[in-house]
């Protein structure tokens, strides 16, 4: 019989001294990084005690308890603007994940590298353009006038008779947004689902194939359980900037779908800089709390979920 007691026996930890002297130049490198956490993530941290104040730059903070919070919880702009919030940046995420995951299996297929790497990067490119440029293409190409292209090709085939203001139609700027993003954003995600792509072990395709298995059941049984913790990562960690939601609607907006374009950090931009009067910095530091709890929420909330379908989270 063997004896196990050696094997069960625990060594003895090393102090924290040794263990940072071990390792100290990996702490260096890291002291950059935390340097710039530190001051840009956690400092701000310090100004949520505005929230319950009023203050207006001008006078020194007075403080008000939870009267912010009720004023905004009886705002029926801020519901609008917080559930416009919710649609927008979930849809968004969910198609643009669609899409650059169809894509990535599509050029995963691809036999001539040349013509992947190519195609590859044409997708990309949009990612590079600043939503200023992107969005005065866009408002260019959808514009009801004669330099509209989308409405002229429509006209031209009889399919309406006359332009469309899709960016000035409330009914019609949730899929033209949807459409702008995802030509904008597919391109970023198809790098990160082609590097998983790429880490798969072609012996393992071999060995379908050498069963019988074709594309479909290789993808299906293969390619896909691959992706799915790449999947499920990418859609939490972009969970916790769906409240974070500006610029791409901020260019793409106009009074005459405010409506529906009207999200929580336009909302706070207006209310400080366009509100008709002295801004209260304290209610919108309050908005800003609020949205920044309903994002850390819908981070957990995605990540228990996590737990209990795969037993593992990423948090």
């Amino acid at each position: 019989m063997l004896d196990t007691s050696a094997a069960n026996m625990k060594l003895p930890r090393k102090s924290l001294k040794t263990r940072i002297l071990k390792y100290k130049w990996f702490y260096l490198m890291f002291v950059p990084v935390a340097i710039f956490v530190i001051v840009f993530y956690y400092t701000p941290m310090a100004g949520i005690r505005y929230s319950f104040t009023k203050y207006n730059l001008i006078r020194d903070p007075v403080f008000v308890g939870l009267k912010n919070f009720t004023r905004l919880f009886s705002m029926p702009n801020f519901w609008s603007a917080f559930f416009n919030t919710l649609e927008l940046s979930i849809v968004k995420l969910l198609l643009n994940t669609f899409m650059a995951v169809g894509i990535s299996l599509l050029l995963h297929e691809m036999v001539s590298l040349k013509m992947k790497k190519l195609t590859q990067t044409i997708i990309y490119l949009p990612h590079f353009l600043s939503w200023v440029v992107a969005a005065s293409v866009f408002q260019m190409l959808l514009s009801p006038t004669t330099a509209g292209l989308l409405n002229q090709l429509l006209i031209r085939f009889g399919i309406i008779d006359k332009g469309i203001y899709f960016l000035g139609k409330s009914d019609w700027w949730t899929p033209a947004y949807y459409m702008i993003n995802i030509w904008k954003d597919t391109g970023w995600g198809t790098v990160i689902f082609m590097a998983a792509l790429s880490a798969i072990d072609p012996g393992v395709y071999e060995a379908a194939a050498i069963d019988g298995a074709g594309r479909w059941k290789k993808m299906l049984h293969i390619t896909m359980p691959a992706l799915s913790t790449t999947i499920l990562t990418v859609l939490i960690l972009n969970l916790a900037k769906v409240m974070n939601l500006f610029e791409s609607a901020f260019v793409l907006q106009n009074d005459a779908v405010m409506d529906r374009a009207q999200v929580l950090q336009t909302y706070i931009y207006y209310q400080t800089f366009n509100s008709g009067g002295i801004p209260d910095y304290g209610y919108t530091t309050a908005v800003g709390l609020f949205k920044s709890v309903v994002g850390m929420f819908l981070v957990l909330t995605c990540n228990y979920a996590s737990r209990r379908i795969r037993g593992r989270g990423i948090v």
